[in-house]
């Protein structure tokens, strides 16, 4: 049975599950929690986590020490030109051409500056970065974000930390059947079912921190992320039946006492 296997911008992951690392209470809460989500690929902000001292470098080694790809993301910039500076200083100091790009449009509910993402993401493509863009979850951009050579889409399920799943399955859907390049979701899931049934749909995969780091009990909430992605994923690859308006038998009814069939 092939190894089934997640290859972004030419590195292969076996986890479909991207974390983050904010809003624990500490650094051995982010550690335990990261290593029971599975996840391979953890995102940073290198705009509020200094990876060069305090805690920040703390967090920095021991994710080099576990064997895990450091995705910089460029949160907090609201600037294509900040986003481009903030994409560069990133390469500099943590040597990697892996990058999630982000350009926020509102302060207040967080949604991506569409326009000042696609004029950034040309840009950083072309210097060599593996753009991984955070984007709304319209087709459209989509597809420009991929035509521009990006090596990944991450549209949003819902509002960054809102935690209201899946807002817009039909579009979704869309760039998933549309895709050429893999597609995460980014941003909105709250629970374990929600990234089920992202993963039902045919993401990629599903970045989240939030969904992790607030919960109650946050590492057996990653624990439960790291399973609904497994389930979700599986189910896609299995097929599930076709939704139908009335009833089906589960049972045959040839031979069955007293049946027209018998």
């Amino acid at each position: 049975m092939t190894e089934d296997l997640l290859t972004i911008g030419g590195r292969t992951f076996r986890s479909r599950l991207f974390v983050g690392t904010g809003k624990y209470k500490d650094l051995e809460e982010t550690k335990a929690a990261i290593g029971e989500s599975g996840a391979e690929v953890v995102t940073v902000a290198v705009r509020r986590v200094d990876l060069s001292r305090g805690e920040g470098q703390a967090i920095g080694r021991w994710l080099l020490d576990a064997g895990l790809s450091i995705l910089p993301n460029t949160a907090g910039c609201y600037t294509a030109e900040d986003t481009i500076r903030t994409a560069r200083l990133a390469r500099e100091m943590l040597g990697t051409p892996l990058l999630k790009l982000e350009v926020i449009g509102d302060p207040e509910t967080l949604f991506p500056d569409v326009p000042a993402t696609l004029e950034a993401a040309k840009v950083l493509v072309a210097e060599g970065f593996v753009v991984l863009p955070y984007t709304t979850d319209d087709p459209i951009t989509a597809r420009k974000l991929e035509d521009l050579g990006c090596a990944a889409v991450m549209p949003l399920a819902a509002p960054i930390g809102s935690g209201l799943g899946i807002c817009n399955p039909r579009n979704l859907e869309i760039i998933v059947r549309r895709a050429k390049v893999p597609v995460i979701v980014d941003a909105g899931v709250g629970t374990a079912s929600d990234v089920a049934v992202a993963m039902e749909m045919g993401v990629d995969g599903v970045l989240l921190n939030t969904a992790i780091a607030g919960a109650k009990e946050p590492v057996r909430m990653a624990r439960a992320m790291r399973l609904g992605v497994q389930a979700g994923r599986e189910a896609f690859l299995a097929g599930r039946i076709p939704k139908k308006l009335y009833a089906t038998a589960s049972s045959p009814l040839e031979g069955v006492i007293g049946s027209k069939h018998g």
